[in-house]
């Protein structure tokens, strides 16, 4: 007998959502509506919409409201701000001008198009990449300390993630303080669950002590258990397929695996064999998971 299809949780949250939008939305309200940790739900709604799960209920509530500018004229925008959840209506301007490129004033004389209503598209999961896949056994790891060029990302700025490889790919071998070997490391910590940024970090291990090249950074990871999910490049190019990879791993693998994820860093580990151009090489992702 075929097992009836996994919930679709992100799609059953974004239609509640719709209907709630005039309530009090919290990112712990949501992950509790999904059955998930705040932590886990948002790296899974991040995955799939690209997009931290408070960043898309401000979005829709600013659409609610520039249709309502344009259907009630004597509409006070004061009024507006704290009815779409802004504390101010200066801040309820500065979200719209964002999201809409013009003030809700010129907005309300026409100034710009009326954006469509209803929810935003949502990718099928389905269509992530299908070149990955959980390894059967979790792996403990001891602490270890990493280090490399780091910045702060989020989905319009994680493109700039391969510039950090050029930098830490120019300058190895470190003179001091590199543990010999050229296994590196891709590590995302301080994950920011509401908005859907991060710290990254190109990496490579080194002693908890010595010397760095400047503008590199050093990042203890704690000892952990983890879940592996191995990644299959085809030779092309490297980035997008990782950005499938992470939505498959976060969006549909984790939420399949039962697994109750930690509050720790997560990282991408490459081994001295890495040929990002040669299709079959691997990358494995190691998520920390509670045991």
């Amino acid at each position: 007998m075929d097992r009836p299809p996994a919930p679709d949780r992100i799609a059953d949250i974004l239609a509640w959502i719709e209907t709630r939008l005039d309530e009090p939305l919290t990112l712990a309200r949501l992950a509790d509506r999904a059955g998930l940790s705040p932590h886990h739900f948002s790296r899974l709604f991040t995955a799939r919409m690209g997009q931290g799960p408070m960043a898309h209920v401000r979005g829709r509530r600013l659409v609610r409201a520039a249709r309502r500018l344009a259907a009630e004229p004597e509409l006070r925008l004061v009024d507006l701000a704290f009815e779409s959840g802004f504390d101010s209506q200066e801040a309820f301007t500065r979200a719209f001008g964002r999201r809409f490129g013009v003030t809700p004033g010129r907005f309300r004389r026409g100034l710009s198009p009326l954006p469509p209503d209803g929810d935003s598209p949502m990718p099928n999961p389905a269509e992530t990449s299908r070149a990955v896949a959980r390894l059967p056994d979790l792996v403990t790891l001891d602490a270890f300390t990493v280090a490399g060029p780091a910045r702060r990302v989020d989905e319009a700025t994680a493109s700039t993630i391969p510039d950090l490889w050029s930098t830490l790919i120019r300058a190895l071998p470190f003179v001091d303080g590199q543990i010999p070997s050229w296994t590196t490391y891709g590590v995302v910590w301080s994950a920011d669950t509401e908005e859907g940024s991060f710290d990254y970090m190109a990496g490579v291990g080194v002693r908890p002590e010595g010397s760095l090249p400047a503008g590199f950074v050093r990042k203890t990871i704690p000892a952990a258990t983890y879940a592996v999910f191995r990644v299959t490049l085809d030779g092309t190019a490297l980035h997008p397929q990782m950005k499938a990879a992470m939505a498959t791993i976060w969006g549909n693998l984790v939420p399949a695996s039962g697994l109750n994820v930690a509050d720790g860093p997560d990282f991408e580990l490459y081994d001295g064999r890495f040929a990002p151009d040669r299709p079959g090489t691997v990358v494995d992702v190691h998520v920390p998971v509670a045991v």
